[in-house]
């Protein structure tokens, strides 16, 4: 194990880490919004909105991410949207995740005792009143931990980006071993980065869930 040369590097997986952390995030408060936008659309009485929210999610959990990073990334070159590859990696995650995110949602209010939605709609609340303010406080608590897991499902998946040359942790090191020649060490400094990372997200869930269980 070649320690000087992981102390020399260290630096450069630094800042790569720095940007799978800043595209994780972006990528992970816009699938969110997503999500919750097709988990409405499910809920829907409208058989359009559940239509069309139902075909969203078929196609991105049914897709490889990459090759729908790939449609979004050479697709937009194609009909002349030229878009960096920060920002098609950003589209791509998110849409990807967007679906995922709409499932655990979808699943964490449907597990609500029935007998909350019928309390809530003899006392006179409407079907929106009850979703905002008996089902969905209620479903948050129960999704906190699979929201978790899709972020760090989410971590590790950016290192896909690579694909289109974006200089994140894999790329990085992609990039050393092409000078080094040394994929062992180059590759433990990543997933050492990666691991890091996970742990932090990991550690919040935990947290924050410890702390919605004591209210």
């Amino acid at each position: 194990m070649d320690y000087m040369l992981m102390g020399r590097i260290a630096p450069y997986f630094i800042d790569a880490a720095c940007v799978t952390v800043g595209l994780a995030t972006l990528s992970f408060f816009i699938s969110l919004m997503i999500g919750s936008i097709a988990t409405m659309c499910r809920l829907s009485t409208s058989i359009t909105l559940r239509l069309a929210a139902r075909t969203y999610v078929s196609i991105f959990r049914g897709t490889p991410c990459l090759v729908q990073l790939f449609i979004i990334y050479f697709g937009a070159a194609q009909i002349g949207a030229d878009l960096s590859p920060f920002l098609a990696a950003v589209t791509g995650l998110s849409l990807n995740l967007g679906a995922y995110m709409s499932e655990a949602m979808r699943g964490a209010i449907l597990a609500v005792d029935r007998g909350q939605n019928e309390a809530a709609r003899s006392i006179g609340f409407s079907r929106s009143q009850t979703m905002w303010y008996v089902l969905i406080p209620q479903g948050a608590r129960l999704m906190i931990r699979s929201i978790g897991v899709n972020a760090i499902m989410l971590v590790k998946t950016t290192s896909i980006v690579s694909a289109i040359s974006v200089v994140e942790l894999t790329y990085t090191s992609q990039r050393f071993i092409g000078s080094t020649f040394k994929p062992f060490e180059v590759f433990a400094l990543a997933a050492s980065m990666y691991m890091l990372i996970v742990f932090l997200i990991s550690w919040s869930v935990e947290k924050l869930d410890q702390r919605l269980s004591l209210n």
